[in-house]
């Protein structure tokens, strides 16, 4: 046998092992520690993460907290020099403050890393705007697309809004579906009529971050922004003012209980029965058909969120990222591509979690399962990457600023026009301050 026939068959004996390489093994027997919130979707997530130590041999360990005071402890854990955490799930608001401090990683360099990057993971199947939303950063205004932005995390739990309504009820009293703002302000305050001890539509009010996000809900479709393009503020123009006032009237239609709640509570308030109507993340989807968390198994129907100036639906929800300072890296990435994949992507939404798949809500034996997923993915057709300033200013102070002020106007009776007025010449000087008119 000549040099050429020994080096063939030495190839050819290399193929068995070749076709069984593991990129799991090297890592076996680690422990990966991860950061998550207490929220539907991780729920979720904890009912499939044991498939992946099965399949790899690696242990996760979970710290859970509530999803608004997760991002304080995840800083002081990311700031040291050696951290606890190898993977953390953030709100999509913090991806830029944690870039801004070198907190997280950027992940081009492991999807170029042959022994890590699935060729089957298949990016472009991830829903675009949850990317550019949870992990975008450095193209337009800092945190939207563009040529010179860079991922540095993955959407995973990332939600749009759509509204869910009783389709029992509607029935009942032959109310039409609201396709636009004023058709859906003129249902919600009929059905407290209609239906004596239930709301209309319940909505996020209590002071601070929720109230924020409720009013933002609707300042988008109705044609407004926190900024222009040179970060003036603009909130206080007409579309601003008619948000606050849609949300004011609302609360006042919404069901008895329902000032002063977060997230969690208006949630219940839909599942309980106690309203008709719910505006907000698709993630209650994964929870109104579940008999041991809902009253209404069966009778909710879905459609897109309302048509105001313009046609428009939230991002928000979850990215996951790997940090700086975390010590299995390598192995961290590889639960990442795990966890997003398409494999994984639908045993979760199995599960009650949200996708991030386009072929999750495209699949037709999904959307037999849940025939929600049809409405979903025409719903993010219009997602509004930009609905919200992801600045890490917004996060660490706007919004502490804003949102009392807001609560006043809103829940409380301060002049809505004075305070979006005041509120905007504070934002004016805090931006000033910051350096963002250098330029003009």
């Amino acid at each position: 046998m000549n040099h050429k026939h020994i080096a063939a068959a030495a190839a050819l004996a290399m193929l068995p092992a070749l076709a069984a390489a593991n990129p799991y093994q090297p890592y076996a027997g680690t422990t990966l520690v991860v950061s998550f919130p207490n929220h539907p979707h991780y729920d979720a997530v904890d009912k499939v993460l044991p498939d992946f130590t099965r399949e790899t041999g690696i242990e996760v360990e979970v710290d859970k907290l509530q999803y608004t005071k997760m991002r304080d402890k995840q800083l002081l854990e990311m700031a040291k020099p050696r951290g606890d955490y190898d993977l953390v799930a953030y709100v999509v608001f913090s991806k830029t403050d944690f870039v801004a401090k070198n907190l997280i990683e950027p992940l081009a360099p492991y999807f170029l890393n042959p022994a890590l990057a699935d060729p089957d993971y298949d990016p472009d199947d991830l829903i675009d705007v949850y990317v550019e939303n949870a992990g975008l950063v450095g193209g337009k205004k800092g945190y939207l697309p563009g040529p010179t932005a860079g991922l540095y995390g993955v959407p995973f739990g990332a939600e749009t809004s759509v509204l869910a309504y009783r389709r029992d009820i509607f029935d009942k009293h032959g109310l039409q579906v609201p396709a636009t703002y004023d058709e859906l302000l003129e249902v919600a305050c009929r059905i407290p009529e209609l239906e004596p001890g239930m709301g209309g539509l319940a909505s996020r009010s209590q002071s601070g971050h929720q109230i924020i996000h409720a009013w933002l809900l609707h300042l988008a479709p109705l044609g407004g922004r926190i900024f222009d393009d040179h970060w003036n503020p603009i909130f206080n123009q007409a579309p601003g003012v008619q948000a606050a006032e849609t949300l004011k009237r609302i609360l006042a239609c919404g069901p008895k209980g329902g000032a002063g709640q977060g997230f969690g509570g208006m949630k219940e308030l839909f599942l309980q029965g106690k309203t008709a109507m719910f505006l907000d993340s698709t993630v209650v989807s994964g929870e109104v058909d579940d008999p041991n968390k809902s009253r209404i198994v069966g009778k909710v129907g879905w459609a897109l969120h309302p048509t105001g100036a313009r046609r428009g639906s939230q991002t928000g929800g979850f990215g996951i990222a790997i940090p700086r300072n975390s010590q299995n890296k390598e192995a961290a990435f590889l639960l990442m591509q795990w966890l997003t994949g398409k494999a994984t992507d639908k045993k979760i939404a199995h599960a009650g979690g949200s996708p991030n798949r386009k072929s999750t809500f495209a699949d037709p034996a999904m959307q037999r399962r849940f025939p929600h997923f049809a409405v979903f993915g025409e719903a993010l057709k219009f997602a509004d990457a930009d609905w919200r300033p992801l600045l890490p200013v917004w996060v660490g102070e706007l919004k502490g600023m804003i949102g009392p002020k807001l609560s006043d106007a809103i829940v409380g009776d301060a002049p809505i026009q004075a305070t979006l007025d005041e509120l905007a010449e504070r934002t004016r000087r805090v931006m000033q301050r910051e350096g963002f008119y250098t330029y003009q």
